[in-house]
């Protein structure tokens, strides 16, 4: 294992999240706090208790999770295309390190940020509503799977993607409805019993009820169908990035035309005298890829 390659891929990842504080910690942090005012104060003052809980407090862990999702996709998925759209994959992709230790490197940079942002959110909550955590390891346990999990899928987006565009389908087409519709404002026991068979499907919901009842050991599921789901999750995640870097999907695509762009704009600029050895350093690289 090249712990100096994956310490590198990290400490740039988080260096990343440091230059850009407010896009990174403070947005997320203030658009949940706006959640808190609307829902808790506004709406919550209409509705006394759900499941013995003040319904300012049984939305934290909802919006926690809604935060993290977002937070996991958005984060993986940039760090990974990024490169690939400024031209600078192909020192990843030559590099002698394995795909274990670059998914290792993005995906836990990225878990850390949204593990941070959490914790923030939580600890900002306290200041809206009173919160009590009764398994305080088992909440850390989610989220910490949670992050991991949705980092992974996100690493797998920005693989896939190959435009700005399509790096915003999936949070904003896919994740935000699921959330939404996964429990994140209500228990899915106030549903029609109809809407409650259907929402058993939602994944989600069973993401936000474990969290949940590791704050007030009350959910919509039991915590053991829960912890499954989201370990389930996580394992079609790993298969799918061992698979991309076995199999090359998308992978191949980036370090040829790339690699050979180079040697061109180094031969433009160097006033059309041919540099022998990055052709033939090229040349071997496309070798190696194909």
């Amino acid at each position: 294992m090249n712990f100096y390659a994956i310490r590198a891929i990290y400490r740039t990842e988080m260096a990343r999240m440091m230059r850009t504080v407010v896009q990174s910690i403070v947005a997320p942090v203030l658009s949940t706090s706006l959640y808190f005012v609307i829902f808790g104060a506004a709406i919550g003052s209409r509705i006394n208790e759900i499941d013995g809980v003040s319904y300012g407090a049984f939305i934290v862990p909802g919006l926690i999770m809604l935060s993290i999702m977002t937070e996991c996709i958005s984060n993986s998925s940039f760090a990974i295309y990024f490169p690939k759209f400024t031209g600078t994959i192909f020192e990843i992709l030559s590099a002698p390190i394995s795909f274990v230790e670059v998914v290792v490197g993005y995906v836990g940079a990225a878990a850390t940020k949204s593990v941070i942002i959490g914790l923030i959110i939580l600890a900002t909550a306290n200041f809206f509503v009173d919160i009590q955590i009764a398994h305080p390891f088992i909440m850390l346990l989610f989220l910490v799977l949670i992050s991991v999990s949705f980092s992974l899928f996100g690493f797998i987006l920005g693989v896939w993607a190959d435009g700005w565009e399509k790096l915003s389908i999936v949070p904003i087409l896919v994740i935000m409805p699921l959330t939404f519709l996964g429990g994140t404002f209500y228990s899915i026991s106030m549903l029609p019993p109809a809407w409650q068979t259907i929402s058993m499907f939602n994944p989600v919901v069973y993401l936000i009820s474990g969290f949940r009842w590791a704050f007030y050991e009350n959910s919509d599921v039991p915590i053991g169908m829960s912890l499954a789901m989201v370990s389930g999750f996580l394992l079609i995640c790993l298969y799918a990035v061992h698979w991309i870097f076995k199999s090359g999907y998308k992978l191949r695509a980036w370090g040829i035309p790339l690699f050979g762009l180079r040697v061109f704009i180094d031969n433009f600029f160097d006033g059309g005298r041919t540099n022998r050895a990055k052709v033939v350093s090229a040349r071997k690289h496309q070798a190696v890829l194909l």
